[in-house]
């Protein structure tokens, strides 16, 4: 497989990596022909210009002037791509990380899976992987799984290749590091396949430079994940929802999820257990939207989970504050004690609420855990 045989070029943003962007192009260019690769020098300061003159008309070169940031770089070398009627684009970081020698891994897995993203699978977990790369990698992927249900062990990596007629589609906002979780998510909402390949990943803290800022390209990408977030939950997540009711009925997604006959006792019995939990623990209005991404994250029984946070329907809403004040009265005095439902009011509950807070917290964790293992019990007794 070549480059040529997918009608592909390559990608490279770089800004001051004069340390490593000569070896990355000279990596590169063993695949390219005829001006394959696209560079796009990002206001680079460090004598970038001068090193990428030596390659002559060996690549497509980019001058963004002044730096604007890696995402406004990869939407250029986008549009170049476009404008130079390539299919498929791939994206690789100029900082050394990367090794060419995966490309054929890239264009192999597109062959198999034509018009997809296919995407670059790092090893986080092995040695020189700095601790903050790997805390990112898993918040991304928490948040990337929330927001398009797809589980991914690498949305960081910025080795990617890209489907150019599914890019040319949408209009992309960003500008900074974001933009990479952007086109992703944005790229999975129209249903565009996402494909991991393994690759080898080298981190030389004496070689590297990297240029994120981690308060505040951290902050725009949680800003972008809020906006992102509440798109899915006011449109994208229903639609999926009503997706799969048509395609296998309602009631047969809610039985195939809570019955799930390769999902362990533990696992469901966890699920009871947390639900049991968020339905009690005294955050009234955000049980939910704090439950579901938990329960998702951990991967458990989203089905059992909800049905058992139901304990706190409005029936059994003031047997559990009573619940928890008298819980609380026998670790906190200083309240005033309940006695009855008739001294639960609004103004008692203003009073006592440090009582009340105390108490649905311990209640909340009493009942997680009678939930779990009477639920692990049983199961373990009656489930074939």
């Amino acid at each position: 497989m070549t480059l040529q045989d997918l009608n592909c070029c390559i990608i490279v943003p770089t800004y001051n990596n004069i340390n490593t962007l000569g070896r990355v192009i000279d990596s590169l260019l063993p695949y390219s022909r005829n001006r394959d690769i696209i560079v796009i020098n990002d206001g680079s300061t460090d004598g970038t210009a001068a090193l990428l003159a030596q390659y002559g008309d060996q690549l497509t070169i980019l001058d963004n002037g002044v730096n604007r940031g890696k995402g406004y770089a990869l939407r250029a070398g986008f549009a170049e791509a476009l404008r130079q009627h390539y299919d498929n684009a791939i994206s690789i970081d100029s900082d050394g990380q990367h090794l060419a020698s995966d490309i054929p891994l890239f264009l192999e897995a597109a062959k198999q899976n034509p018009g997809a993203v296919i995407m670059g699978s790092r090893d986080m977990e092995q040695e020189g992987v700095p601790g903050k790369s790997s805390f990112g990698n898993k918040f991304s992927n928490f948040w990337f799984k929330f927001e398009t249900g797809i589980s991914l062990p690498d949305t960081q990596t910025g080795f990617r290749l890209y489907p150019l007629r599914e890019i040319g589609k949408i209009r992309l906002f960003t500008m900074k590091f974001e933009t990479e979780t952007e086109v992703l998510v944005r790229l999975a909402w129209r249903n565009v396949p996402i494909v991991p390949v393994k690759i080898h990943v080298i981190y030389d803290k004496n070689e590297r430079v990297t240029h994120f800022r981690p308060f505040k390209d951290f902050t725009r990408i949680s800003v972008l994940n809020t906006f992102l977030v509440i798109l899915t939950l006011l449109y994208y997540l229903p639609k999926r929802l009503i997706r799969q009711i048509n395609k296998k009925g309602v009631w047969k997604i809610i039985r195939d999820e809570a019955v799930k006959s390769d999902e362990s006792n533990l696992s469901k019995a966890k699920s009871i257990g947390f639900g049991f939990f968020m339905g009690i623990v005294p955050v009234w209005g955000f049980q939910l939207l704090i439950g579901i991404p938990l329960s998702i994250y951990f991967k458990m029984n989203k089905v059992l989970f909800l049905t058992a946070a139901n304990i706190s329907i409005p029936p059994f809403i003031p047997f559990i504050i009573f619940g928890s004040y008298k819980f609380g009265g026998l670790f906190y005095q200083n309240g005033v004690q309940l006695t009855s439902f008739e001294n639960l009011t609004l103004s008692s509950i203003h009073v006592n609420f440090v009582q009340y807070f105390i108490g649905g917290t311990l209640l909340a964790v009493a009942a997680g855990l009678a939930g779990f293992l009477i639920t692990y019990l049983l199961l373990a007794i009656f489930r074939k």
